[in-house]
């Protein structure tokens, strides 16, 4: 338990709030106003934008045999790091403190790609490694960008506190153990009215070795903190106004929902809205805490608070719209399905041994087909596995064919009044038909709060668009 420490509020930064100079001079006039009503706060920081891309992409280029690459790379971090460090910290000997520090970790990246191209293999437990060096940087440019605005800061490494297991890229966390990790680190820090600038998305096994929480796991890192330490509130600062009715960068008129419950955003996170990490939603869930999401770049904006359970239909019969891409759709088709037991069952445990996670299913009611959405690099795989695993009915002709269609989008429509009130799919579906939208498949969420449409890859821009229409300009009637 938390003892003798005021009410802690966690903020967390992505990387594009603090991926450039202009930027994470913002990111820490922030923490500066917002010190002034929370004395105790942890910031959270992410790679800059498009650092662990470089990383990753390094790493596995060079188990390819191409080092150039990561040479080039290990330049261009050095020189976008020390370009911030220079303009954001005047001190000369703080200056030549973090570079030794920016270097050296950069030192470690390119000796990491080196030993890669020899075994000419990047195993998940390096990737991890290579991946969570963008954190590792970022956390000291801030934490020094801090000192030097006056605001006492110490830099930790997620590593030190977040404990999981070894199902690298991808860990889960020990909570117990994480929560006193956690405290007993962090919390001699805050008793000296000092701020904890901590590397998202990084952690490690109780033995120490590195792992991440999975891309996008800085929300997750921010939460699980938070949970730790008994937060009030959990901040999740990014570059745009909250969480929006769409992706703004394809419908420009996109607006901020001013309040979503719990299970509202987990589904939007889930189904393609960029905005929050998925499995950021469970853990503050669990622990009552307040989630906000806000704008780095406009402070003064109240973004989008999230809420319990409470379900509103202020905004009309459709709160969001978002899309999932890069899928493709496979089908098992055949009369001999109908009404014999398990093939469902054993469809999909032979698509679980390629490691898949399904987004949709979707199931004719006389039993003679199933359909499910995949990954499109998955597809051949699945269908491979799935031909395997049903060669008797295949070649008894109980199942006729098994086949993937060309990539298809799930749009995901947040419209918490679909059961209740009668007309919001038809409206959908009309809508939809108007602009000549072909629907392949669909699946009322058993969240009851959303409904997801496959539609043509080609199509997903043009069925957003005339989704939102519902949101903006809600029809009569509903």
């Amino acid at each position: 338990m938390m003892e003798n420490i005021d009410k802690v509020l966690v903020m967390k930064f992505g990387g594009t709030s603090i991926g450039s100079l202009e930027a994470m001079t913002q990111a820490i006039q922030n923490v500066r106003e917002t010190r002034k009503e929370w004395p105790n706060l942890v910031v959270v920081v992410s790679a800059l934008n498009g650092v662990t891309d470089i990383l990753i992409d390094s790493a596995r280029r060079a188990a390819e045999g191409d080092q150039q690459f990561f040479y080039q790379a290990s330049h261009e971090l050095r020189e976008r790091h020390e370009k911030i460090l220079t303009h954001l910290v005047p001190d000369l000997a703080r200056q030549i403190q973090v570079k030794q520090d920016i270097n050296h970790l950069i030192s470690d990246f390119s000796h990491f790609c080196q030993a890669i191209a020899v075994l000419g293999e990047a195993t998940p437990r390096a990737m991890d490694v290579v991946a969570g060096l963008g954190e590792r940087l970022s956390v000291r440019l801030m934490a020094a960008g801090m000192e030097s605005n006056g605001l006492s800061a110490q830099f930790v490494e997620g590593s030190q506190l977040i404990v999981t297991d070894d199902h690298f890229t991808a860990a889960r966390p020990d909570i117990k153990a994480t929560n006193v990790r956690t405290v007993d680190t962090l919390k001699p820090i805050l008793a000296q009215r000092r701020i904890p600038v901590v590397t998202g998305f990084i952690a490690a096994t109780p033995s120490g070795v590195v792992t991440t929480l999975g891309r996008g796991g800085s929300d997750y890192s921010a939460a699980l903190l938070g949970v730790a330490l008994e937060a009030a509130e959990v901040w999740i600062w990014t570059d745009v106004d909250g969480v929006m009715t769409a992706d703004p960068r394809i419908i420009p008129d996109a607006q901020t929902i001013p309040e979503l419950s719990y299970n509202e955003v987990a589904e939007l996170a889930y189904f393609g809205a960029k905005v929050l990490h998925p499995k950021t939603i469970h853990p503050v869930i669990e622990a009552g805490i307040q989630l906000r999401v806000l704008n780095t770049f406009n402070p003064g904006h109240p973004g989008t608070r999230i809420i319990a359970d409470q379900i509103s239909l202020e905004n009309g019969p459709i709160k969001a719209v978002a899309a999932f891409r890069g899928l493709k759709l496979v089908t098992v088709q055949g009369r001999g399905m109908l009404g014999v037991p398990g093939v469902a069952a054993r469809i999909f445990t032979a698509v679980a041994t390629t490691g898949t996670s399904i987004p949709l299913i979707a199931e004719a009611a006389s039993e003679q087909s199933i359909c499910f959405a995949v990954p499109v690099e998955i597809a051949s795989r699945a269908i491979t596995a799935l031909q395997k695993a049903l060669a008797t009915e295949l070649a008894l002709g109980d199942i006729d064919r098994i086949w993937a269609t060309d990539e298809v989008a799930i749009v995901s429509v947040l419209s918490p009044g679909t059961r209740n009130k009668p007309g919001i799919s038809a409206l959908i579906f009309s809508v939809l038909g108007e602009d000549q939208i072909n629907v392949l498949a669909i699946s009322y969420g058993s969240s009851e709060i959303s409904l997801s449409l496959v539609v043509d890859a080609r199509d997903v821009q043009k069925a957003l668009k005339s989704l939102h229409r519902l949101i903006i300009k809600p029809l009569q009637g509903v």
